[in-house]
C-alpha cells in the first residue's frame, strides 16, 4: 500500500511562529514513517514549493498558529490548490479567530459568555463608563491574536487605559471583558458529524502569572496542567457539552480545543482554537496521553477524520 503524502505546514509569519515550528517538528517526529511520506513546508519561504508539489500532496497538516494560519488564509490557499487539509475550513477558521464573531455565535448557541465592550482604533472611549458597565477588574484582549499576545488584566482605570493602548498595538479592534474569578479548563473535541472529547485539562498558572499568559503557556513549570481535571460528574458533563456545542456553533471540523472558565455551577466560554498547539508541552497531546492515546495514534485519528470528509469552504 502506498504511503500517504503529508505536507506539514508550520512556521509562517505570525507572532506565534516559534511555537508553530515546534508544533510542526513534534508532529513530524511522531508521524509513523512506515505509513506516511512527510515533508515540512514553511509558507514564509516555501509557497512556491507548495505550488509546484500540490499534485503530489495527499493531505496538508496545518500547524500555523495565529494570523494567516488560524484565520482561514492558508485554508483558502490550500482550497485553491485542491489540497485536502487537517482541520476546519475557511469560514469556521475565520469565525473562530475573531473573538467578537465567535462570542456572537456562542450566544446564539445558548452558551454563556462574559459581558464585554468592543473598541475600534481611532474611536474615542471612556474608561469610567467601561468600568461602570463591567466592574473594576477587567481583561483586555486584541480581537484576533492568539497565545495571549496583547492581553492585560486590569484592576483599575489606569491599568485599563494602559491595557487598551497595549492591545491596540496588536490589533485594530479590542475587546474588554468583565474579569471572571474561576477555574480555567480546556476540552478538546475530535470529529466531524460524530463528536468525542479527550479528558478535560485544568490550568493553574503559578503565582508569578495572573492568568495563563504566553510564558505560562510555553515555559515549563510556569503552570500546572491537571489532567484529568478534578471535576464533579455534573460539571464535567457540562464542560464536555459546552465544548461540543462550541465546535458545532463555529462549524469546526476534525478537531478543536475550547477554553472555559468555571464559576460555581456556570461554564463561560473564552474561545475556541481551531489549530491547537502540538508541542511537547501542549494541552491536546497531554489530554490524549491521559486517555491512553499516543501522539502517533492521535495523529492517525486526525488524518483519518480529515480524509473521511472534505473541509467546508
Amino acid at each position: 500500500m502506498p504511503k500517504i503524502k503529508i505536507a506539514i505546514i508550520s512556521g509562517g509569519w505570525s507572532r506565534e511562529r516559534e511555537i508553530s515550528i515546534k508544533s510542526g517538528k513534534a508532529v513530524y517526529d511522531a508521524l509513523n514513517k512506515d505509513k506516511y511520506d512527510v515533508t515540512i513546508y514553511d509558507p514564509s519561504n516555501d509557497l512556491d514549493l507548495l505550488l509546484q508539489n500540490n499534485h503530489f500532496i495527499d493531505l496538508a497538516f496545518i500547524l500555523l498558529h495565529g494570523k494567516f494560519g488560524e484565520d482561514g488564509c492558508i485554508q483558502g490557499f490550500l482550497n485553491l490548490l485542491n489540497i485536502p487539509f487537517v482541520g476546519s475550513g475557511v469560514t469556521a477558521s475565520a469565525m473562530a479567530s475573531n473573538k467578537k464573531i465567535a462570542k456572537d455565535l456562542f450566544k446564539v448557541a445558548g452558551l454563556n459568555v462574559t459581558h464585554d465592550v468592543f473598541l475600534n482604533k481611532g474611536t474615542g472611549f471612556s474608561v469610567d463608563r467601561i468600568i461602570d458597565f463591567l466592574g473594576q477588574k477587567t481583561i483586555v484582549k486584541p480581537i484576533s491574536e492568539g497565545s495571549s499576545f496583547g492581553i492585560s488584566v486590569c484592576n483599575n482605570g489606569d491599568d485599563l487605559q494602559r491595557g487598551i493602548e497595549t492591545a491596540f498595538l496588536y490589533d485594530n479592534e479590542v475587546m474588554v471583558e468583565k474579569f471572571l474569578n474561576g477555574r480555567e479548563v480546556t476540552c478538546c473535541v475530535l470529529g466531524n458529524d460524530s463528536l468525542e472529547t479527550l479528558p478535560i485539562v485544568e490550568i493553574v498558572p503559578n503565582h508569578d502569572h495572573i492568568f495563563f499568559d504566553y510564558e505560562a503557556k510555553y515555559k515549563k513549570g510556569a503552570a500546572r496542567e491537571i489532567c484529568p481535571a478534578a471535576l464533579s460528574p455534573f460539571i464535567r458533563d457540562k464542560v464536555i457539552q459546552c465544548a461540543k456545542t462550541a465546535h458545532q456553533a463555529l462549524r469546526c471540523r476534525v478537531w478543536s480545543r475550547t477554553d472555559m472558565i468555571i464559576v460555581e455551577d456556570d461554564i463561560f466560554i473564552l474561545e475556541t482554537n481551531t489549530v491547537p498547539g502540538m508541542t511537547e508541552n501542549s494541552l491536546v497531546p497531554l489530554a490524549a496521553r491521559t486517555s491512553g492515546i499516543s501522539m502517533s495514534q492521535l495523529l492517525d485519528k486526525l488524518i483519518d477524520l480529515s480524509l473521511e470528509k472534505p473541509a467546508l469552504p
